[in-house]
């Protein structure tokens, strides 16, 4: 990653800088939400910190934006949980497992499969990055309640600049390399383009 490209686009959106995030700071959110940062964000985030509407504020982890936007993923998937035991015609990801017979068995069920997913850390506003693998080169997601997920870019650099960079004549900037599976996230994202059958109607 490129962290003189990464400041510059930001610089250029107009978007303020802080200095960087300190280990204690960073631990400490690591510990407040359970995730870890990858090592990319967690060396941007160390280098400086993008403040301002819609981006997290990891220097003050009581701030109700940001206890808010960290929740949103998984009251999202919670609501695609209950909805097929609430409403006629209510759809179950078969990536989940086989349908359970009753929202107190899928609860359990989920429960299990969450403890094992990713955590998703806000980047800004409703776009995320999974904490798992720790490594670099994780995807960004766009997540729109409750579950309407797609891959946005293929890693932190790229997300900067097709969110802050400069758009090409026609507004498409092309991925920077190959997209990172990843666990439970990356299942949503297949069915919400259509790529997997992975619902149950019935």
């Amino acid at each position: 990653m490129d962290l003189k490209n990464c400041r510059s686009i930001l610089e250029s959106a107009g978007v303020a800088l802080a200095p960087g995030l300190s280990a204690v700071e960073a631990n400490e959110a690591e510990q407040r939400f359970g995730f870890v940062f990858p090592e990319d964000l967690r060396e941007l985030l160390s280098h400086f910190l993008p403040v301002g509407d819609d981006f997290p504020n990891w220097r003050n982890l009581d701030d109700p934006s940001l206890l808010d936007m960290m929740a949103r993923p998984l009251e999202g998937v919670w609501h695609t949980v209950r909805y097929p035991f609430e409403n006629v015609g209510g759809i179950w990801n078969l990536r989940w497992g086989p349908k359970p017979a009753d929202f107190e068995q899928a609860t359990r069920h989920m429960r299990a499969v969450l403890a094992q997913a990713p955590k998703l850390i806000q980047i800004f506003s409703h776009r995320y990055m999974p904490d798992q693998p720790s490594s670099s080169d994780n995807p960004v997601f766009s997540v729109v309640y409750p579950t309407d997920i797609i891959c946005y870019a293929a890693n932190l650099e790229d997300y900067l600049v097709k969110e802050f960079g400069e758009r090409t004549s026609d507004d498409v900037v092309a991925s920077r390399g190959p997209t990172r599976r990843i666990d439970f996230w990356s299942s949503l994202v297949a069915r919400n383009v259509g790529s997997e059958d992975a619902i149950d109607d019935s």
